[in-house]
């Protein structure tokens, strides 16, 4: 299966949270993270939130997190 990986897609923005303990909160950008509207959960299609959840998933069992 193929995920879109672009900065501020689904996967990214769930790989960013879990990097940064945010909690799992599907979302993503248009464009560039914080630099585009940001598309929430319940506007979100099924393919999109399998996307951010992968991304989440992924980093959670890398356990790579940001160092406070």
């Amino acid at each position: 299966m193929t995920y879109d990986k672009r900065h501020g897609g689904p996967y990214d923005r769930g790989a960013a949270d879990s990097y940064y303990r945010r909690g799992f909160n599907p979302h993503y950008f248009v464009e560039g993270t914080y630099n585009s509207p940001c598309i929430k959960m319940e506007d979100m299609i099924p393919k999109e939130i399998v996307d951010y959840t992968k991304g989440f998933n992924d980093n959670e069992e890398d356990g790579c997190y940001k160092e406070w």
